[in-house]
Protein backbone atom coordinates (compact mmCIF):
# COMPACT_ATOMS: atom_id res chain seq x y z
CA UNK A 1 0.00 0.00 0.00
CA UNK A 2 1.10 3.68 -1.10
CA UNK A 3 0.39 6.96 0.90
CA UNK A 4 -2.34 8.72 -1.25
CA UNK A 5 -2.65 12.46 -0.22
CA UNK A 6 -5.36 12.38 -2.14
CA UNK A 7 -7.59 10.42 -0.17
CA UNK A 8 -6.13 12.69 2.89
CA UNK A 9 -7.16 15.70 1.12
CA UNK A 10 -11.18 14.28 0.90
CA UNK A 11 -10.92 13.05 4.46
CA UNK A 12 -10.01 16.28 6.05
CA UNK A 13 -13.56 17.70 6.05
CA UNK A 14 -14.93 14.76 7.30
CA UNK A 15 -12.27 14.27 9.82
CA UNK A 16 -12.82 18.44 11.01
CA UNK A 17 -16.35 17.01 11.62
CA UNK A 18 -15.36 14.36 13.74
CA UNK A 19 -12.92 16.43 16.06
CA UNK A 20 -16.01 18.45 16.31
CA UNK A 21 -18.34 15.84 17.62
CA UNK A 22 -15.49 14.60 19.86
CA UNK A 23 -14.56 17.44 21.47
CA UNK A 24 -18.11 18.32 22.10
CA UNK A 25 -18.74 14.88 23.38
CA UNK A 26 -15.48 15.02 25.86
CA UNK A 27 -15.88 18.69 27.31
CA UNK A 28 -19.86 17.62 28.06
CA UNK A 29 -19.37 14.34 29.24
CA UNK A 30 -16.61 15.02 31.48
CA UNK A 31 -18.63 18.29 32.81
CA UNK A 32 -21.49 15.58 33.65
CA UNK A 33 -18.81 13.15 35.16
CA UNK A 34 -17.36 16.01 37.24
CA UNK A 35 -20.37 17.29 38.63
CA UNK A 36 -22.43 14.07 38.93
CA UNK A 37 -19.33 12.48 40.70
CA UNK A 38 -18.96 14.59 43.03
CA UNK A 39 -23.26 14.40 44.10
CA UNK A 40 -22.61 10.21 43.96
CA UNK A 41 -19.20 10.96 46.65
CA UNK A 42 -21.46 13.34 49.18
CA UNK A 43 -24.19 11.02 48.79
CA UNK A 44 -22.46 8.11 49.67
CA UNK A 45 -21.32 9.99 53.05
CA UNK A 46 -25.08 10.70 53.73
CA UNK A 47 -26.03 9.79 57.45
CA UNK A 48 -29.07 8.48 56.10
CA UNK A 49 -28.98 4.92 54.98
CA UNK A 50 -32.16 5.70 52.32
CA UNK A 51 -30.15 7.46 50.59
CA UNK A 52 -26.45 6.34 51.10
CA UNK A 53 -27.58 2.83 49.94
CA UNK A 54 -29.69 3.17 46.92
CA UNK A 55 -26.36 5.25 45.37
CA UNK A 56 -23.96 2.82 46.33
CA UNK A 57 -25.82 0.44 44.61
CA UNK A 58 -26.33 2.40 41.40
CA UNK A 59 -22.95 3.56 41.06
CA UNK A 60 -22.07 -0.15 41.55
CA UNK A 61 -24.05 -1.57 38.70
CA UNK A 62 -23.19 1.45 36.05
CA UNK A 63 -19.56 0.72 37.16
CA UNK A 64 -18.87 -3.07 36.95
CA UNK A 65 -21.36 -2.85 33.49
CA UNK A 66 -19.81 -2.15 30.24
CA UNK A 67 -19.79 1.30 28.63
CA UNK A 68 -21.24 0.05 24.73
CA UNK A 69 -23.88 -1.92 26.82
CA UNK A 70 -25.16 1.29 28.60
CA UNK A 71 -25.09 3.25 25.50
CA UNK A 72 -26.97 0.55 23.46
CA UNK A 73 -29.51 0.67 26.49
CA UNK A 74 -30.16 4.69 26.71
CA UNK A 75 -30.19 4.48 22.97
CA UNK A 76 -32.74 1.90 21.98
CA UNK A 77 -34.08 0.81 24.92
CA UNK A 78 -34.88 4.41 27.63
CA UNK A 79 -37.18 5.81 24.08
CA UNK A 80 -39.35 2.96 24.98
CA UNK A 81 -40.12 4.35 28.23
CA UNK A 82 -39.59 8.41 27.47
CA UNK A 83 -38.10 10.60 24.86
CA UNK A 84 -36.05 10.08 22.07
CA UNK A 85 -32.45 11.53 22.13
CA UNK A 86 -30.02 12.16 19.54
CA UNK A 87 -27.65 9.73 19.04
CA UNK A 88 -24.84 12.91 20.03
CA UNK A 89 -26.60 13.53 23.33
CA UNK A 90 -26.86 9.82 24.20
CA UNK A 91 -23.31 9.58 23.96
CA UNK A 92 -22.47 12.38 25.99
CA UNK A 93 -25.13 11.19 28.75
CA UNK A 94 -23.60 8.28 28.28
CA UNK A 95 -20.25 8.85 28.64
CA UNK A 96 -20.65 11.32 31.55
CA UNK A 97 -23.35 8.74 33.33
CA UNK A 98 -20.24 5.59 32.58
CA UNK A 99 -17.35 8.10 34.45
CA UNK A 100 -19.24 9.66 36.77
CA UNK A 101 -19.06 6.91 38.93
CA UNK A 102 -15.09 6.55 38.50
CA UNK A 103 -15.13 10.57 39.16
CA UNK A 104 -17.12 9.59 42.48
CA UNK A 105 -14.57 7.16 43.64
CA UNK A 106 -11.78 9.85 43.09
CA UNK A 107 -13.29 12.75 45.23
CA UNK A 108 -14.44 9.97 47.96
CA UNK A 109 -10.99 9.76 48.54
CA UNK A 110 -9.98 13.33 48.23
CA UNK A 111 -12.64 13.77 50.89
CA UNK A 112 -11.64 11.10 53.26
CA UNK A 113 -7.45 12.54 52.97
CA UNK A 114 -9.05 15.80 54.38
CA UNK A 115 -7.94 15.57 57.99
CA UNK A 116 -9.94 14.90 60.47
CA UNK A 117 -9.79 18.07 62.15
CA UNK A 118 -11.19 20.04 59.64
CA UNK A 119 -14.47 18.62 60.42
CA UNK A 120 -13.67 19.28 64.03
CA UNK A 121 -12.73 22.68 63.61
CA UNK A 122 -16.34 23.09 61.98
CA UNK A 123 -18.17 21.75 64.31
CA UNK A 124 -16.72 24.00 66.57
CA UNK A 125 -17.57 26.95 65.12
CA UNK A 126 -21.38 25.80 64.43
CA UNK A 127 -20.69 25.98 60.61
CA UNK A 128 -23.84 24.49 59.21
CA UNK A 129 -23.47 21.08 57.38
CA UNK A 130 -23.45 22.67 53.94
CA UNK A 131 -20.86 25.64 54.48
CA UNK A 132 -18.65 22.90 56.02
CA UNK A 133 -18.81 20.92 52.60
CA UNK A 134 -18.67 24.30 50.21
CA UNK A 135 -16.30 26.32 52.63
CA UNK A 136 -13.73 23.80 54.07
CA UNK A 137 -14.00 20.05 52.77
CA UNK A 138 -14.74 20.27 49.23
CA UNK A 139 -12.02 23.06 48.72
CA UNK A 140 -9.17 20.70 49.96
CA UNK A 141 -10.70 17.66 48.29
CA UNK A 142 -10.81 18.65 45.07
CA UNK A 143 -7.38 20.34 45.23
CA UNK A 144 -6.25 16.58 45.96
CA UNK A 145 -7.61 15.18 43.06
CA UNK A 146 -8.16 17.38 39.80
CA UNK A 147 -4.53 15.38 38.50
CA UNK A 148 -7.00 11.94 38.60
CA UNK A 149 -9.89 13.82 37.57
CA UNK A 150 -7.78 14.55 34.36
CA UNK A 151 -6.56 10.92 33.96
CA UNK A 152 -10.14 10.18 32.97
CA UNK A 153 -10.76 12.54 30.85
CA UNK A 154 -8.25 11.04 28.94
CA UNK A 155 -9.57 7.48 29.47
CA UNK A 156 -12.88 9.13 28.17
CA UNK A 157 -11.24 10.64 25.10
CA UNK A 158 -10.27 6.90 24.15
CA UNK A 159 -13.51 5.55 24.65
CA UNK A 160 -15.01 8.48 22.61
CA UNK A 161 -14.83 6.09 19.58
CA UNK A 162 -17.63 3.75 21.16
CA UNK A 163 -20.47 6.76 20.68
CA UNK A 164 -20.18 5.54 16.82
CA UNK A 165 -21.66 2.24 17.42
CA UNK A 166 -24.98 4.10 18.09
CA UNK A 167 -25.01 6.73 14.96
CA UNK A 168 -22.84 9.87 16.39
CA UNK A 169 -19.56 10.04 14.05
CA UNK A 170 -16.28 10.92 15.93
CA UNK A 171 -13.36 10.99 14.76
CA UNK A 172 -12.84 7.23 14.64
CA UNK A 173 -16.72 6.76 13.65
CA UNK A 174 -16.16 9.60 10.61
CA UNK A 175 -12.70 7.04 9.45
CA UNK A 176 -14.15 4.11 9.62
CA UNK A 177 -16.83 5.45 7.52
CA UNK A 178 -14.66 7.06 5.24
CA UNK A 179 -12.53 3.88 4.69
CA UNK A 180 -15.46 1.88 3.85
CA UNK A 181 -16.63 3.98 1.38
CA UNK A 182 -12.87 4.01 -0.59
CA UNK A 183 -11.38 1.04 0.49
CA UNK A 184 -8.39 2.95 1.90
CA UNK A 185 -6.46 3.45 5.06
CA UNK A 186 -5.51 7.02 5.35
CA UNK A 187 -8.14 8.21 7.66
CA UNK A 188 -7.62 5.23 9.94
CA UNK A 189 -4.15 6.57 10.46
CA UNK A 190 -4.70 10.29 10.37
CA UNK A 191 -6.98 9.84 13.30
CA UNK A 192 -4.40 7.77 15.00
CA UNK A 193 -2.43 10.30 14.96
CA UNK A 194 -4.69 12.58 15.84
CA UNK A 195 -5.88 10.90 19.29
CA UNK A 196 -1.93 10.60 20.11
CA UNK A 197 -1.66 14.57 19.27
CA UNK A 198 -4.87 15.29 21.56
CA UNK A 199 -3.71 12.70 24.56
CA UNK A 200 -0.29 13.01 24.82
CA UNK A 201 0.01 16.67 25.44
CA UNK A 202 -2.50 16.31 27.79
CA UNK A 203 -1.03 13.97 30.14
CA UNK A 204 1.76 15.81 30.25
CA UNK A 205 -0.16 18.77 31.35
CA UNK A 206 -1.52 16.42 34.25
CA UNK A 207 1.78 15.54 35.32
CA UNK A 208 2.69 19.60 35.44
CA UNK A 209 -0.60 20.02 37.39
CA UNK A 210 -0.23 17.21 39.80
CA UNK A 211 3.99 18.25 40.58
CA UNK A 212 2.93 21.97 40.81
CA UNK A 213 0.09 20.86 43.64
CA UNK A 214 2.19 18.60 45.45
CA UNK A 215 5.03 21.12 45.70
CA UNK A 216 2.37 23.88 46.69
CA UNK A 217 0.67 21.69 49.43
Amino acid sequence: MTWDWNVVDDFMPRFWDGVLLTLQALILGSLIAFSLGLVWAIAQRSRFAAIRWPVNIITEFIRNTPLLVQLFFLYYVVPEWGPSLTSLTTGIIGLGLHYSTYTAEVYRAGIGGVPGGQWEAATALSLPRSRTWAAVILPQAIRRVVPALGNYVIAMLKDSPLIAIIGALEMFGEAESFSNETFTFEAYTIVGIAFILIAYPASLLIRLLERRLAITS
